[in-house]
């Protein structure tokens, strides 16, 4: 298989020393593309003097539209994406295209707990392992690694549904899954990052909590919206119970609450069409 490999980085010139040659001894025929998100140090610099291609942008767009970036350039009938801060190992890469020669379309490298970027990291990625597992009906053991190896033709089937900043894993992911593309996970190590974090638990912690409804609305919308209707008519039905017998009355709360449980199933299902029709392809 051509192999191209993508790395979205910024400012990592540090890690770009480390991660490069090591990539390079792993896969010495494949095309390495290095998308420079605006980086202020060295990054193109380093990724050109390791034989790397040097996508680089006037300024910062985000790590998922330099994934976008990466994936129109490469060549390759599979891409491999990883991080260029030395956290993923490159040596892990033949096991995940083992897994791939299989018949699987995507290939993600699961990390444990010890790899995840602190405890609030992991309870939330536990979170959505969780909660993604609930809604396709596999198994998720990693939802937002950013290690992964695709098949090229597939992957660029959702590029335009890929968000220009930092969930792009779980927007393919959960796209992959909707599409019926095999998706397996391979258990990897993680090494402690080389340099700062671009992620800021104040800005982007409103951007996690949205994935949890992103998982919902790009698999099957009605999986959320539906018990939660139900709960709405359940909450609604018992208030209107306990007013009845203890007022003889039905109160205007109960009609909220009854108005309330059919909007939200009705905007499930409206939901779910603008969810197929997302899908759709023209042939």
């Amino acid at each position: 298989m051509e192999i191209s490999v993508v790395l979205p980085a910024k400012n990592e010139a540090a890690g770009l020393r480390r991660t490069l040659p090591a990539l390079r001894a792993q896969l010495p025929n494949a095309q390495i593309i290095v998308v420079d998100d605006g980086s202020s140090d060295e990054t193109a610099l380093v990724a050109a003097e390791h034989g790397a291609i040097a996508l680089s942008s006037p300024y910062s767009m985000g790590n998922g539209a330099a994934i976008k970036r990466g994936a129109r350039v490469a060549t390759g009938e599979v891409i491999v994406f990883m991080d260029a801060d030395g956290q993923h190992d490159p040596a892990c890469i033949p096991r995940l295209l083992g897994r791939l020669r299989q018949g699987y379309d995507m290939v993600v490298g699961a990390r444990d707990w010890a790899g995840q970027a602190g405890a609030h990291r992991g309870v939330a990625n536990a979170f959505y392992n969780w909660l993604a597992t609930r809604m396709t009906g596999f198994e998720v053991k990693d939802l937002t690694s950013g290690f992964r190896v695709v098949r090229a033709d597939k992957f660029r089937e959702f590029l335009y549904m890929l968000p220009n900043g930092f969930s792009y894993p779980t927007t393919s992911t959960m796209a992959f899954f909707r599409s019926a593309y095999a998706v397996a996970y391979e258990p990897i190590p993680v090494a402690r990052r080389i340099g700062r974090s671009h992620i800021r638990p104040l800005r982007d912690g409103v951007r996690f909590l949205l994935i949890i409804f992103k998982i919902a609305t790009l698999y099957s919308p009605l999986k959320l919206f539906a018990p939660t209707a139900v709960m709405f008519f359940l909450v609604g039905l018992g208030y209107y119970v306990y007013t009845f017998l203890a007022q003889h009355r039905f109160t205007n709360m109960s009609m909220l609450l009854f108005s309330a449980a059919v909007i939200i199933f009705l905007i499930g299902l409206i939901s779910e069409q603008i969810t197929a029709l997302t899908y759709k392809r023209d042939e």
